[in-house]
């Protein structure tokens, strides 16, 4: 039996992390230490990368609490158009960005999220995430979360870069993954290998964000309960 790939491994090691009745955050750190035992030398790189981006502040100047959030109008994973505006003109919005369905961590954040969808929705609030895939592997993202919510395709990272959240892999890490079995260019349908910082945005009815959740470590996520606390303040 030939042995299991980088990418199988952490396959396995996402759904076992899935499992865990832990909090996110825990699920997510399991997933970045066997990053770490299986090549410390690409948890290296994802440090470098990381730094290099907080050196810079990317992301920072995304929409803060008490600024307007720029309206979009992107195709679900069913090509269905959604806006912003139509969604808040039924409640406060819950937008999460993701780098894709290959991401591991991703893929936690969005079973994280799916689990917490019904008491969202209790809340008069719905949940949208958003990655800059083709809508075909956004629909993979949401078949792996059970999710009941909406994966828009922000192709060619557009609006990330309206909101300032979008920035370049870099050759090093382009390297790394490639090498480790994660090409990005068939899933985003070009080759500049740019990624949104994995934010997340509370959003009121009013259309202004009440809370934000922006980290340059991808291999971090925001808390739920914090998420929830932060949707019951914003109604």
């Amino acid at each position: 039996m030939a042995e299991k790939t980088f990418v199988e491994i952490l396959e396995d090691a996402t759904d076992r992390s899935r499992d865990m009745n832990v909090p996110l955050g825990e699920r997510l750190k399991a997933v970045a230490d066997e990053v770490r035992s299986l090549s410390p030398e690409f948890a290296d790189i994802v440090d470098r990368m990381v730094a290099r981006l907080v050196a810079n502040n990317v992301g920072q100047s995304a929409p803060k609490p008490g600024e307007p959030m720029p309206d979009f109008i992107l195709p679900d994973e069913g090509g269905r158009l959604v806006r912003l505006t139509d969604l808040l003109d039924k409640g406060p919005v819950v937008l999460s960005f993701h780098r894709g369905h290959w991401c591991p961590y991703c893929r936690l954040n969005a079973d994280g999220l799916a689990k917490i969808a019904p008491e969202v929705e209790s809340l008069g609030a719905q949940i949208v995430a958003i990655s800059p895939e083709k809508s075909r592997y956004g629909a993979e993202l949401k078949s792996y979360a059970k999710a009941p919510f909406p994966v828009v395709a922000d192709i060619d990272n557009g609006y990330a870069l309206e909101l300032n959240l979008l920035f370049w892999v870099g050759d090093e890490k382009r390297k790394a993954m490639q090498a480790g079995g994660f090409d990005i260019v068939p899933y985003q349908g070009n080759e500049t290998w740019m990624l949104p910082i994995p934010a997340t945005f509370i959003i009121g009815q009013d259309g202004v964000v009440k809370a934000r959740y922006i980290d340059p470590d991808y291999r971090k996520r925001m808390d739920l309960d914090e998420l929830l606390a932060a949707l019951k303040s914003a109604l």
